[in-house]
């Protein structure tokens, strides 16, 4: 490939990314300007403007002292641990999914036993589990992250099983007959190759994870962003209870946002990706 190809393609994709841009950024504008004009013209305390949800955002978490770069308590009390919990929950989930998935996904019989317990285990939803892992945890981070691993663990462990299996039974036979130590083959054949399907896993279960952590600290806890929502709701606050869930909007298009962009970096070496202009 010429330098002149590469560069042409690497132009295309740049204002392709740009149009893009412009154009979600411009639909989200024109959403948000009709949803201050309907506000103002309904007039209910129930859905406030977005000026109003700006300004008392701004207020809850941005009014806090220099030395803590304008950060209020809010958001080392609630933000914070709500995001330790969601990714430190997520990546326990993902890495006992992956690891679970290569092994039974290279067992030729454990499925057959393991999969109606697992069709049965994930068929129970994770909130109605929560006041077993508050017996198990007490009110304390410990639940709401074992509640989060139990739900996000499925999409991981099942995605990664079904892209084990799906290796390319050539590269098996290669494998073998070369005599390839079982680490070199699983780092370097197995998960490669499961990698497609493993991102899409981690994907889902990013989003149950933040789900799961509102949902957790509804329920119990004494801080956090589900907990500050519920407190908002309850005092008719309703500004400020707006604000957390624009906050949860916001978070889940950034997980996904960087999440995507990792995918593509990670799986660039497939030549459905490389093949695109």
């Amino acid at each position: 490939m010429s330098t002149a190809t590469l560069s042409g393609r690497v132009g295309r994709r740049a204002a392709r990314g740009a149009a893009t841009v412009v154009r979600n950024w411009l639909l989200f504008a024109i959403l948000v300007v009709g949803w201050e004009f309907a506000a103002r013209a309904g007039g209910s305390k129930f859905f406030p403007p977005p000026t109003e949800i700006a300004a008392a955002a701004a207020k809850l978490w941005f009014t806090g002292p220099a030395s803590h770069l304008f950060l209020t308590d809010a958001v080392f009390d609630n933000v914070f641990p709500s995001l330790g919990r969601t990714l430190g929950g997520w990546a326990l989930a993902a890495v006992a999914g992956i690891v679970l998935g290569v092994l039974l996904g290279r067992s030729a019989t454990a499925m057959d036993y393991l999969g109606p317990l697992f069709a049965f285990f994930r068929s129970i939803p994770p909130p109605t589990l929560i006041p077993v892992f508050a017996v198990l945890f007490g009110l304390s981070s410990g639940m709401q992250i074992g509640s989060i691993i139990f739900g996000a663990v499925w999409p991981v462990l099942l995605n990664t099983v079904d892209g084990v299996r799906s290796v390319d039974q050539v590269k098996v036979e290669t494998a073998r007959s070369f005599r390839t130590p079982k680490g070199y083959w699983v780092g370097m054949v197995v998960l490669p190759a499961a990698a497609p399907k493993i991102f899409a896993g981690l994907r889902v279960s990013l989003s149950i994870s933040l789900l799961l952590m509102v949902v957790s600290e509804l329920v119990g806890a004494y801080h956090g962003i589900g907990r500050s929502l519920m407190n908002a709701q309850q005092d008719f606050d309703f500004p400020t209870m707006w604000s957390w869930l624009v906050l949860l909007g916001i978070l889940g298009y950034a997980f996904n946002t960087i999440f995507l962009a990792a995918e593509r970096r990670v799986l660039a070496w497939q030549p459905t990706r490389l093949g695109r202009d």
